[in-house]
This record gives C-alpha cells, structure tokens and sequence, in this order.
C-alpha cells in the first residue's frame, strides 16, 4: 500500500515561489505517474502535473504549465513540486498522488492521496 506524505506548502506573495516535497513509501508500481492535484475552496479538486515513474515523460494542467516543474528523486523515494511565479489563483491544498492517469493524461484515473499541504498566496 503507498503511503504519500507532503510538505512544503505555506503563504507566500504574488510572484514568489514554493517547493512542495512528497515522501513516498510502500509499493507504487512501475506502472504508476505521480504528481499533484489542488483543491481551492468551494471548487473540486483539479489536475496539477504528473510525472511517469521513470521520470521519463511528465503532463501539466495548461494553468502551470511554464511557470511548475515537477521532478521525482527515485533513489530518496521523493517527488517534488517546484513552483514558479505564484498567482492568487494558485492557492489551494496541494495533494500528492501515486496512480493511473486518463486517456487525456491531465486527470487521474485511479490515484492514492496524501493528506495535502495548504499553498496561499497574498495579491
């Protein structure tokens, strides 16, 4: 069974940064992406990015893309999110995800969660 545990999240300014760390452990078969979804409140949770568990290929939902990199450490058991140019509109609890993505490969199929981290920004 795999367990996620993130961390990382905080307050910070618009235009600022935060790494998002997520400590893995169990089983997570070869088979499985890992990545992040949010959830602002009062909205559903959404698709953040995702990475194959080789590393190899990585999706992000287009309000990321450019400005999040996410990037996995096999060897340490770790996925990070780095977060680049913070908008108001990003902040939301962050969940780490271990899972199968859809056929449109921005939506998670099957996934296990963490317990999330909350981001916020301040305009």
């Amino acid at each position: 069974q795999v367990q996620l545990v993130e961390s990382g999240g905080g307050l910070v300014q618009a235009g600022g940064s935060l790494r998002l760390s997520c400590a893995t452990s169990g089983r997570i078969y070869t088979s499985y992406n890992m990545g992040w979804s949010r959830q602002a409140a009062g909205k559903e949770r959404e698709f953040v990015a995702a990475i194959s568990w080789s590393g190899g290929s990585t999706n992000y939902a287009d309000s990321v893309k450019g400005r999040f990199t996410i990037s996995r450490d096999i060897a340490k058991n770790m996925v990070y999110l780095q977060m680049n140019s913070l908008k108001p509109e990003d902040t939301a609890v962050y969940y780490c995800a271990a899972g199968l993505l859809s056929t449109t490969q921005v939506s998670w199929k099957v996934a296990t969660w963490g317990q999330g981290t909350q981001v916020t920004v301040s305009s």
